[in-house]
């Protein structure tokens, strides 16, 4: 039963996660601080995107299902539970590798309206 919570904790941190990625840099119009935790999560997800890796997340989530005497499952967190949200059908590395850049861009255009097109307070 711990093993199914750890599991089920590690997939919502794991979602919470991607909507940090994606969101996240629209929480410096809060606290321009947050960019310190902000910056290094979307890198990492660019570098994940870019590269075709898994995230360590999946891996310890399958662990942790195998450990409650459930079946893991193949491939990773975004083709097992967002694909249908997320990535279109017919994903290729290509079309990964342009997703990788929109969350790139996104967020570069989201830090450039804070740092230099808001006016301080």
């Amino acid at each position: 039963m711990l093993a199914r919570f750890l599991a089920d904790a590690v997939l919502i941190l794991h979602l919470l996660f991607i909507v940090f990625v994606l969101a996240g840099g629209l929480l410096l119009l809060w606290r321009r601080a947050l960019g310190l935790l902000h910056l290094p999560a979307v890198v990492w997800a660019v570098l994940l995107e870019l590269n075709g890796w898994i995230c360590p997340l999946t891996p310890l989530e399958n662990r942790l299902l195998r450990a409650a005497g459930e079946a893991g499952y193949e491939g990773g967190f975004v083709e097992r539970y967002l694909l249908a949200l997320i990535y279109p059908q017919g994903l290729t590395p290509e079309i990964q590798h342009w997703l990788g850049i929109l969350v790139l861009a996104v967020n570069l255009a989201v830090y450039a309206w804070v740092f230099l097109g808001r006016q301080p307070r």
